[in-house]
């Protein structure tokens, strides 16, 4: 890309956009997603592993005794929720100048923003043809987001996406976050069993379809030769007429409402972002869609 997509302006949009949000950014993560009052349960639930900066008064020292290993103790409505953001980095997520490419790194960077707001943990991905890349692993804490997040930059897009390929072999969790896919879904590869995989684990699901607003509403006319972004080797000659545009819209609709309906079906979110709108308006639009703000 010609320009860094999380850069410092972009992050003080982010810091901007968690302050105007505040209460209402639990409502954009699902039903499971719910804030926790700390300090307030005295149930056990869990351990985790000690990240500087967390309360050493909660360390177990005899499980340091037995391990030399620094683990925290969790209580039942402290228990950290780990935000998994997978992002398809096929060829055609470069589409459009590389436009379509920031806007999903920065969708991506803002999920994960506000989800250690949340307290949860964030771990992001991409997905290469048929390998799913740990990119950033298990961050928590704004000191640490705001030190590894630009990571994101150095993403380079080729190649194709196998989404479910990538993501059925991975251990995600079980009831422990939410996971995010954000994707142009423009594929005939199955995404489906990812989908089904993701909600049999009981994790709260987004899938987030980017596309660039000439996929959504082409300007193209006349006699084309169109390559595919990930086969090369393909190419159509095409004289693109009102009625090949007609029919052409036609299937991006139908690709979005099977998406759509997919997610609801599995009690998943669903969400379309254009990468001519700024990032922030989705998340606004995004909340206004489910009532979470008016």
């Amino acid at each position: 890309m010609g320009k860094l997509a999380i850069n410092e302006v972009f992050l003080q949009r982010v810091e901007m956009l968690q302050t105007v949000l505040k209460n209402n950014i639990a409502g954009l993560f699902g039903g499971n997603h719910k804030s926790r009052t700390f300090g307030s349960s005295c149930e056990f639930a869990d351990y985790r592993n000690y990240i500087p900066g967390d309360d050493i008064t909660k360390i177990d020292w005899n499980a340091y005794a037995r391990f030399e290993t620094l683990y925290l103790k969790l209580y039942l409505d402290e228990r950290q929720l780990h935000t998994k953001i997978y992002i398809d980095i096929s060829q055609s997520m470069a589409y459009g100048d590389g436009k379509k490419a920031e806007t999903a790194l920065q969708i991506a960077a803002t999920l994960a923003y506000l989800s250690i707001t949340e307290l949860d943990r964030v771990s992001v991905y991409t997905i290469r043809d048929s390998e799913v890349n740990e990119v950033i692993s298990c961050i928590s804490g704004r000191e640490r987001y705001f030190a590894e997040i630009t990571r994101l930059n150095d993403i380079e897009f080729g190649g194709g996406c196998f989404i479910s390929e990538g993501i059925l072999p991975t251990r995600v969790g079980y009831g422990d976050g939410m996971s995010v896919i954000i994707s142009d879904f423009l594929t005939d590869n199955d995404y489906e069993s990812a989908i089904d995989y993701l909600a049999d684990k009981k994790r709260d699901l987004m899938c987030v379809q980017v596309l660039s607003a000439e996929e959504i509403n082409p300007k193209v006319r006349g006699k084309n030769i169109f390559y595919d972004s990930e086969s090369p080797e393909k190419s159509y000659r095409k004289n693109i007429n009102r009625d090949i545009i007609r029919a052409y819209r036609e299937a991006v609709r139908y690709v979005q409402d099977r998406l759509l309906n997919y997610c609801n079906a599995r009690g998943a979110e669903y969400a379309l972002v254009r990468d001519d709108k700024p990032v922030d308006e989705f998340f606004f639009e995004k909340l206004t869609q489910l009532g979470v703000m008016k």
